[in-house]
């Protein structure tokens, strides 16, 4: 049996005196959003709130999201976990590529609760696959609470197992593969990398963590001191915490698979992006946890966005803060795809890969 705990409070922690300030930009877009959107999560409306996601969030078909002709794009059916059903697999790549590609296996957001894994595409198509010759996997796995922890985690699990055993039919470098996701999606990357550590499953090439969902706690200073200006606050976040873990909430025995804050073993791990802004509540969650993998010796780039709340580049696509954001990871992912290609290739410095600019793939002659 368990050992429980009491989940962190509201008044654990003096009401905050002092936040810091929104980017100008940003605020403008929070001002033209109107209240719903920053309405908070709890379980009297979770029900209702999925419904409104599953009818308006965008689920582009495989024919709108190869833009016509742009990218290859097939919907995959794979083994999923033991006694799981299978998973879907959303396998895209720009058109004309000669492989074996690197690849970014990615989860979307959501909350664990809501998303789907063709809303993140377009974006991620137009910005990391094309430019840097990406093979990517979206990966729908199942939401909270109608499948709660492990469920999802593996699912993606077993997506990234199927997807390096089949390297060859997908054209991809099993060796080369970068994990990924943002909020939710980026705790489940994190968790992933941890799981296929400890497991001797394929061993990712880094991890791409975007404002993180990782500690359940709800104990940092940032988680309080946000609360009621963040877009997201405390009572989503225990809301979303509660459906993914049920009777596991507040578990001193978590493992660090469930939110991956409660690892006290952050060696042998992927090097990490990790960024979230100065104005969200897990600005502290993320922070620490680079800052772990880097007393664990590990690599971490991590980026806190000032004035930035959670979710920022997407409410705000056009401010200067979001571009900055999205060309800082685009620049770490083509360093870290460069570093490898380097690597592989011996006696070719790193200096002379970038100056011949080379690419993991080449385009086949038309």
């Amino acid at each position: 049996m368990s050992t429980r705990r009491a989940p962190s409070e509201h008044g654990r922690f003096p009401t905050p005196k002092a936040v810091p300030p929104f980017d100008p930009e940003l605020s403008v877009a929070v001002a033209a959003m109107g209240k719903e959107p920053r309405e908070p999560l709890t379980p009297d409306n979770l029900e209702a709130r999925q419904q409104r996601d599953a009818a308006t969030r965008p689920r582009p078909t495989a024919e709108d999201l190869r833009t016509d002709g742009r990218f290859e794009v097939t919907e995959l059916c794979v083994p999923g976990p033991p006694d799981g059903p299978d998973v879907t697999l959303v396998s895209a790549r720009p058109a004309g590529l000669a492989g074996p590609l690197p690849l970014l296996y990615y989860m979307h957001g959501g909350a664990m609760i809501t998303g789907n894994a063709w809303s993140v595409l377009p974006r991620i198509l137009r910005e990391w696959a094309l430019p840097l010759e990406l093979a990517v996997i979206s990966v729908e796995y199942r939401l909270a609470p109608q499948a709660q922890y492990p469920s999802p985690l593996e699912d993606c699990y077993a997506g990234l197992v199927w997807a390096a055993g089949h390297a060859a039919e997908l054209h991809i470098d099993a060796d080369r593969i970068i994990i990924g996701g943002k909020s939710a999606g980026g705790g489940l990357a994190a968790a992933l990398a941890l799981l296929t550590r400890d497991r001797g499953g394929p061993q990712p090439l880094g991890q791409l963590l975007l404002c993180p969902m990782l500690d359940d706690r709800n104990n940092t200073f940032s988680s309080h001191q946000m609360t009621g200006i963040d877009m997201w606050d405390l009572t989503s976040n225990a809301t979303a915490w509660k459906a993914l873990l049920g009777d596991r909430y507040g578990a001193a025995d978590l493992p660090p698979y469930a939110a991956p804050s409660r690892a006290t073993d952050l060696t042998r791990l992927p090097p990490a992006y990790i960024e979230a802004g100065s104005a969200e509540m897990f600005r502290d969650e993320d922070t620490a946890y680079a800052n772990a993998i880097w007393q664990a010796g590990g690599q971490a780039e991590l980026h806190i966005w000032p004035g930035a709340y959670h979710g920022f580049d997407s409410r705000a696509p056009q401010a200067a803060l979001s571009q900055d954001a999205r060309n800082a990871r685009t620049r770490w992912l083509q360093r870290l795809l460069t570093q490898s290609s380097t690597r592989n290739q011996p006696g070719l410095g790193l200096a002379a890969a970038q100056s011949a600019g080379q690419s993991p793939a080449t385009r086949h002659p038309k």
